[in-house]
């Protein structure tokens, strides 16, 4: 994948200012992109947040000066870190060791510059080898099944994961709170047969499983409320549960701060109304001035942590009708109000909420998300600001898919109706709870 010409840009800049302060609001402003879009492309390319990305950069900087015989103190200084114990603790939180051992594993460490997908090609007598270090038979059959900057191979019911160093530690910290809350993960690692979570050396690899599948159909014709319902509330309690999990870690995650309420006002909402009046999509200014009266209180009393950004329901598995995972999470670095995960999990309000549904109406998607709030709720207590936020935060995610997308495809054209759908039944999402 070519990297971005506008990032490789923005990587450039970092690079030179390392010892300086970088704002991402900079970052954005210079690339000419509002900072929600681009955090997103910032993600897409180097798989990092900003803020991950700029620490990253610091420490590996420090610890190639450091290497050269340098003071360390002066070192750490110098790259804005407060001391050397802040520096080190930094360092093992993204690496998952000393800088003494890292420095072991990688020789004559010098800084990369750049940020690429990961070129090692691995045959399958190397992956063989590797497999070695784990209590598995050695006869499974191996798929390679990477995505985007992520090495994986499928090893019959297991997985074999490798990338680096920094976003394995990131993604095992994950998987290890997400354990605690009854969820699985393919980050949950297997210990090797010398004890340990993963595979250390040159590159970090870990064997994991998956445990679930996206939610099917038992065979019915017709998916009845009642079974619908029951959807939302076993996938409401899942994301509790992941939320609960990447709260706990998200200090160590650091990922970056969306603020939706600044990003609408700012871009979302003036681009929704140039194609309002293009599509004559016959939304009053009235109403904006309502949003506006109405949300600008609320909003600032929102939960926000980390979030999972992405939790649709192809991410979302279930085994014998409880959520067991939700997956998909290593591709976004977001802290954001809680409550946008919440209703991303019942899927785009204009089309169905699961693929085999007979129909598509309003009322099914809002049983759906009626289910998903319950179950929610039951888990991590929802705050009246949140209740009284679903529709405007509804709203808000329809403007800014409009703004992002390009208008000419089906996706924005479905973000359009879906506004309209909005408006013409606002009086229910006040229904659901």
């Amino acid at each position: 994948m070519c990297m971005q010409k506008f990032i490789k840009s923005s990587l450039d800049y970092i690079e030179q200012n390392l010892k300086t302060d970088i704002t991402a609001e900079e970052l954005a402003k210079m690339a000419n992109y509002s900072v929600w879009h681009y955090y997103r492309l910032f993600n897409e390319t180097t798989g990092s947040s900003v803020a991950n990305y700029i620490v990253k950069r610091r420490l590996d900087h420090a610890l190639a000066e450091i290497s050269l015989g340098r003071k360390a103190i002066d070192v750490v200084l110098e790259y804005g870190f407060d001391t050397y114990a802040g520096f080190y603790k930094a360092f093992v939180k993204m690496y998952g060791c000393s800088p003494r051992k890292y420095l072991s594993i990688y020789k004559n460490h010098t800084p990369k510059t750049e940020v690429l997908l990961m070129a090692n090609i691995y045959n399958e007598k190397d992956l063989r080898k590797i497999l070695e270090n784990w209590d598995i038979p050695q006869n499974l059959k191996i798929e390679d099944v990477s995505e985007y900057d992520w090495k994986r191979w499928k090893v019959g019911d297991y997985y074999l994961t490798t990338n680096e160093r920094d976003k394995m530690i990131r993604n095992i910290k994950i998987a290890k709170a997400l354990n605690k809350q009854g969820l699985s993960s393919m980050f949950l690692p297997i210990p090797i047969k010398s004890g340990g979570d993963y595979l250390d050396g040159e590159n970090i690899f870990i064997l994991a499983q998956k445990k679930g599948e996206p939610y099917h159909s038992d065979g019915s014709t017709i998916m009845t409320r009642e079974k619908l319902l029951n959807y939302g509330i076993k996938t409401g309690q899942g994301v509790a549960k992941l939320h609960k999990a990447f709260k706990s870690v998200q200090d160590d995650v650091k990922p970056d701060d969306v603020n939706i309420y600044k990003l609408v006002m700012e871009w979302a909402m003036p681009e929704t109304k140039k194609y309002i009046q293009k599509y004559n999509m016959n939304i009053s200014e009235e109403f904006f001035d309502d949003y506006i009266k109405n949300f600008s209180v609320i909003y600032p009393k929102l939960p926000k942590q980390f979030i999972h950004r992405n939790p649709h329901g192809g991410n979302i598995l279930f085994e014998n009708g409880e959520v067991t995972s939700i997956i998909g999470f290593e591709y976004y670095n977001e802290y954001n109000v809680r409550i946008f995960d919440v209703l991303y999990a019942a899927g785009e309000l204009n089309t169905k909420p699961l693929e085999y549904e007979l129909s598509n109406t309003i009322d099914e998607y809002l049983t759906v998300l009626k289910g998903i709030l319950k179950g929610y709720d039951s888990v991590n207590p929802l705050t009246e600001e949140e209740k009284q936020s679903i529709f405007y935060v509804s709203f808000s995610t329809a403007m800014i898919f409009i703004a992002y997308l390009d208008e000419t495809q089906e996706v924005a054209k479905r973000n359009r109706e879906a506004l309209i759908l909005l408006l013409e039944n606002k009086e229910k999402f006040y229904n659901l709870i």
